[in-house]
């Protein structure tokens, strides 16, 4: 079976991606062969067993993981830091670790996501905001745009006043 399955549109479809994540840890029984129409048949236990919620969640985190560190791998270094190029994988991990707490009505943003999300900071985005790093403005330009709009106020509201007491109805 494939991993990823393309529309038309170029989007994996979501349906498809989930499906694939069961299917790779077993949760679909796909596996159990039914040799009869009897009772034990219908019963056999599943080929996975999660004692909790959370382990479920776990394991259909790491699918998301795996197929985002598959999409990265058609990225190359030198366009690691270029939003334009990760925005699709970043925000498809993002959404596919959402989508899969919501199926389980686990609650998100959690400690398991957000550790896959600062393991894909580290992985492949730390060093992107060495050339491109934002500093505040000189201390002396920062005072005159703080001052600036403190002192216009006072005198916008009293030429407000001054204009509104002579007492004239206004058209």
């Amino acid at each position: 079976m494939a991993p990823c399955a393309r529309t038309g549109s170029g989007r994996l479809s979501r349906g498809l991606l989930l499906l694939w994540a069961l299917l790779g840890r077993g949760l679909c029984h796909t596996d159990v062969k039914a040799e009869g129409f009897g009772q034990e048949a219908r019963t056999s236990p599943p080929t996975a067993i999660y004692n909790s919620t959370e382990e479920m969640y776990s394991s259909m985190a790491e699918r998301c993981w795996e197929f985002f560190v598959h999409l990265m791998r058609n990225v190359t270094a030198p366009q690691l830091c270029e939003w334009k190029v990760i925005s699709r994988p970043y925000s498809w991990l993002q959404s596919c670790l959402e989508d899969c707490a919501d199926e389980l009505k686990y609650g998100y943003p959690n400690a398991l996501a957000e550790q896959f999300i600062f393991q894909s900071h580290y992985r492949y985005f730390q060093n992107c905001s060495a050339g491109n790093q934002v500093f505040d403005p000189p201390e002396d330009v920062l005072l005159a745009m703080i001052i600036a709009p403190i002192c216009l106020i006072p005198f916008l509201v009293t030429v407000v006043i001054w204009r509104s007491k002579d007492g004239k109805a206004q058209p």
